[in-house]
């Protein structure tokens, strides 16, 4: 096993229940499900079995590690089945969507944002927004797959200027192209105190 660092124990994978239109997000999701499993890094997630969701904690199961589900009691039929559910590391069904993204947050020491909906969204937003009030420092990571999170970065790049988010630096998600670049980002970013903007790592 190559465990880059012991700091980094658990990442939670933000990600759409659907599969989306390119190929190149499920095998995203999948080349990042392995560098995790590969590295003894448990996955905490949304508890999906279809889409994105499925395709990244199969690949963390099938490599050897562990796939923790966190998933609400109505979601439980919508973006999974019950049988496929018990084939997971750990299920964990919560009573609402409050419950389930306070238990992901607690559970996780790195967040990464694989291309979704609304949802998806939603999710890294909060986390974002606990960074700038000061809630925690752990490493956030826009997985952005073929350009997905562009717009997003943006309208951040927008607001900033504009000047709408305060204390910065305390937001500072780190904008990755490739998926193999991910985890030995996090493991980087977590040695060294966060400073500067958001960084953006390209690979060619």
């Amino acid at each position: 096993m190559n465990t880059l660092s012991s700091s980094i124990k658990s990442i939670c994978v933000y990600c759409g229940s659907q599969p989306g239109r390119d190929t190149a997000y499920k095998t995203a999701a999948q080349t990042l499900g392995r560098a995790m499993a590969e590295n003894g890094i448990d996955l905490v997630y949304g508890g999906g079995t279809k889409g994105i969701m499925g395709a990244v904690a199969d690949a963390v199961m099938s490599a050897g590690g562990k796939a923790i589900g966190i998933i609400p009691e109505f979601l439980m039929d919508k973006e999974a089945s019950r049988h496929s559910l018990g084939k997971l590391s750990e299920l964990h069904v919560t009573r609402n969507m409050h419950e389930r993204k306070h238990m992901m947050f607690e559970r996780s020491d790195a967040f990464v944002t694989l291309p979704g909906g609304i949802g998806t969204l939603e999710e890294i937003i909060e986390i974002m927004t606990w960074a700038q009030l000061g809630r925690h420092t752990k490493p956030m990571v826009f997985a952005n797959i073929n350009g997905f999170w562009d717009p997003l970065n943006a309208l951040i790049g927008h607001m900033t200027g504009e000047g709408f988010i305060h204390t910065a630096h305390l937001v500072q998600p780190l904008v990755i192209d490739q998926a193999e670049d991910i985890v030995p980002a996090i493991m980087a970013h977590a040695r060294q105190p966060a400073v500067g903007d958001a960084a953006v790592i390209n690979r060619m």
